[in-house]
């Protein structure tokens, strides 16, 4: 019999080329099978909606050609609505059908490749909203045009959001919970007090916190152009993709962080920001009611430009 802890538990397992955390504090509560669970819970996100695995639920889609239903799973098609949702919200600014872009400067399985750069640069795009119908209802996607979604904008603030629910559903009700950076507060800490994420510094050389957020019941993701960038000349270009373009960003904040109720929200509206820079995006995240904390270059200093009730109180 394995043995039962009261103390604190932090768990981790690999997931999406990266690794996932929980911590919690519970009596009684062996932490083998709610390890088990959210392994289980992230490898299925994984399964569903990865680009790296040639069977994964989302490649089906993408394999499938145009006019054709495919059949989804639940979670995979909750993940493709709000990505839909959140691009019409912005304008266009998160987009799920940039896949062909994506791998195209090398940001997917294969390497980069000026042909594959030229064509996404080059071909006419609908809306994703246009692109791709969907019926949550009969549990069917649909495309209208030969578009590759992609969905690395949200699907590790999706899991994240579902290593909140594993915990919940095991009778745990506070924990802090990430993949990668983006990560959900579920409660308070045992002393009362509010679970502590960093805001990392957007330096390309180091990790190193900026400023220090109190998350209790929320989530915060961080779109940014240090971690992963691609080389062009003398220039490095974020991962992010603008979505008019079919290429990285050529300039960008930093980062954006959003606090959200959700993670997979969170995750996404960063992603927008990110593509609408600082004047459109505080905008937005302002007539959304968003709590967005940009991180502006100006030569070798930061500055920083913030809406919302998290970053402004007095907002």
């Amino acid at each position: 019999m394995s043995k039962m802890s009261t103390d604190r538990h932090a768990l981790n397992g690999p997931t999406m080329g990266t690794r996932w955390t929980a911590l919690f504090h519970a009596e009684g509560v062996d932490p083998g099978p709610v390890r088990q669970a959210l392994q289980g819970a992230v490898d299925e996100v994984d399964a569903q909606m990865s680009v790296w695995k040639p069977d994964s639920d989302l490649m089906r889609l993408n394999a499938a050609p145009v006019g054709v239903p495919v059949a989804l799973p639940a979670r995979l098609m909750a993940v493709l609505v709000l990505g839909l949702a959140v691009g019409r919200a912005t304008g266009g600014a998160f987009d799920i059908t940039l896949g062909d872009a994506v791998r195209a400067w090398g940001y997917g399985p294969e390497g980069a490749t000026p042909a594959a750069i030229r064509a996404a640069m080059g071909r006419p795009r609908l809306p994703a909203w246009e692109a791709l119908d969907l019926d949550p209802a009969a549990g069917r996607a649909v495309k209208r045009a030969p578009v590759s979604v992609d969905l690395n904008g949200i699907a590790k603030g999706y899991g994240t959001d579902r290593l909140a629910e594993v915990l919940r559903e095991h009778g745990i009700e506070a924990a802090l919970v990430g993949i990668d950076g983006e990560m959900r507060a579920l409660g308070l800490r045992p002393d009362g007090e509010a679970w502590t994420v960093a805001v990392e510094a957007p330096d390309r050389k180091r990790r190193a916190p900026l400023s220090i957020l109190a998350l209790h019941d929320a989530a915060v993701a961080t779109s940014g152009d240090y971690r992963h960038w691609v080389q062009v000349g003398d220039r490095l270009l974020s991962h992010t993709m603008d979505p008019v373009q079919g290429a990285p960003l050529r300039q960008s904040p930093a980062s954006v962080t959003v606090v959200a109720p959700g993670c997979a929200e969170a995750d996404a509206f960063a992603t927008a920001l990110m593509v609408l820079g600082e004047t459109e995006g505080l905008a937005l995240a302002a007539r959304l009611g968003l709590s967005a904390l940009f991180l502006l270059r100006d030569g070798d200093t930061i500055r920083t430009a913030s809406t919302g009730a998290v970053f402004d109180p007095g907002s």
